[in-house]
C-alpha cells in the first residue's frame, strides 16, 4: 500500500496543478472538491500521510475542516498543510493557530512545497 497525499479544493484547476506537479515527483494523490468529500476519503483511506487544505471554500471552509481533522483522534497527528491565497501579515499565523502544521501561499512554489513535503516525510 502506497502513501497519499489528500488534496481538498474547491477549485479544480488548484487541484489538477498540484496532482499533477506531485505525480510528476513520484507522489500519489486523491483529491476533494469540497470538505464534505474530503473527510470521507480520509477515514476511508489508510494511506493517506498528509492533507493539501485550501483555506478559503465556500459552505465548510479550511478552518472549520482543519479543526474537524485534529479533533478525531486518529486523525490528529496527521500532517495539514494550509494552503491558501491569503498571504496578507498574520494569515500564516492564523492558519498555524487553527492547527495547520504548516502554511504554503498560492500561487504555489513547487520549491517550497517539496520542501513542506520532505519535512513531513509525506513520501
Amino acid at each position: 500500500m502506497e502513501d497519499h497525499i489528500l488534496i481538498i479544493d474547491d477549485d479544480t484547476r488548484n487541484i489538477f496543478a498540484l496532482a499533477l506537479v506531485l505525480k510528476t515527483k513520484g507522489y500519489r494523490c486523491l483529491s476533494a472538491t469540497d470538505a464534505t468529500e474530503g473527510l470521507k476519503l480520509l477515514k476511508d483511506n489508510a494511506q493517506i500521510r498528509l492533507v493539501l487544505l485550501d483555506m478559503m471554500m465556500p459552505e465548510t471552509d479550511g478552518y472549520q475542516t482543519l479543526r474537524t481533522i485534529k479533533s478525531d483522534r486518529q486523525f490528529s497527528r496527521l500532517p495539514v498543510i494550509a494552503v491558501t491565497a491569503q498571504a496578507m501579515p498574520g494569515d500564516r499565523e492564523k492558519c498555524l493557530e487553527a492547527g495547520a502544521d504548516d502554511y504554503i501561499s498560492k500561487p504555489i512554489d513547487v520549491d517550497d512545497l517539496l520542501r513542506v513535503l520532505k519535512k513531513y516525510a509525506a513520501k
